[in-house]
């Protein structure tokens, strides 16, 4: 049966999704060659060819702008996470095979990733870009406990809570001060170090 919502998009959608992806695209290039805090809405809008009061429609704050696009990559990253892992039979590799593409869009730019996950702490749940960051972490707590019932001697509410506390492991890793100079590969490590402790 057809829904009412089949068929070709209208107009008013096309030119909605257009402004979104410039936008994200305007937005993404800023904050990646000058960091979050140097960049204004004001730039953005004008880079994106839009107004601020468009702009706001989109997003509401910096901080908002800051999670649509940080969303993307991090999507991106749990997907190839999730293919990795899929062909990796040890535990522990399987779950850092979704860590490390995680670990690596975040820290692309060391100052944006921390400031995202900031973001995703203390943000407005309520906005919609916040609501998409939560469930992508979600989705990736979701992965880590697949992959620790694999074997079936792991309960699926125990791999829950394990997959919750392999996530804090992870955003403390991402988002500690004295972290912020080390290489993506340090910082997986050290989060590796600490899940090996977890499933011990």
């Amino acid at each position: 049966m057809s829904s009412p919502h089949d068929g070709p998009v209208s107009r008013r959608e096309r030119n909605k999704q257009d402004k979104l992806a410039r936008i994200t695209a305007a937005a993404s290039e800023l904050f990646a060659e000058r960091g979050v805090d140097e960049v204004t809405t004001q730039q953005i809008a004008e880079k994106a060819d839009i107004g601020t009061g468009t702009l706001f429609l989109y997003a509401k704050t910096k901080g908002e702008l800051l999670l649509l696009v940080q969303n993307s990559t991090y999507g991106e990253a749990l997907e190839r996470g999730q293919a990795a892992a899929s062909v990796i039979e040890d535990t522990l590799d399987a779950v850092m095979a979704v860590v490390q593409p995680v670990v690596e869009c975040n820290r692309k730019q060391v100052d944006n990733g921390r400031t995202y996950l900031r973001e995703i702490v203390f943000g407005n749940p309520e906005e919609p870009h916040h609501a998409v960051a939560l469930g992508l972490i979600a989705e990736t707590e979701g992965e880590i406990a697949s992959i620790l019932t694999r074997d079936g001697t792991v309960a699926p509410q125990r791999a829950a809570l394990a997959a919750h506390v392999v996530s804090a492991i992870m955003f403390a890793a991402m988002a500690a001060t004295i972290n912020v100079d080390k290489s993506v590969e340090d910082v997986v490590a050290e989060i590796e170090a600490q899940v090996a402790v977890l499933l011990t």
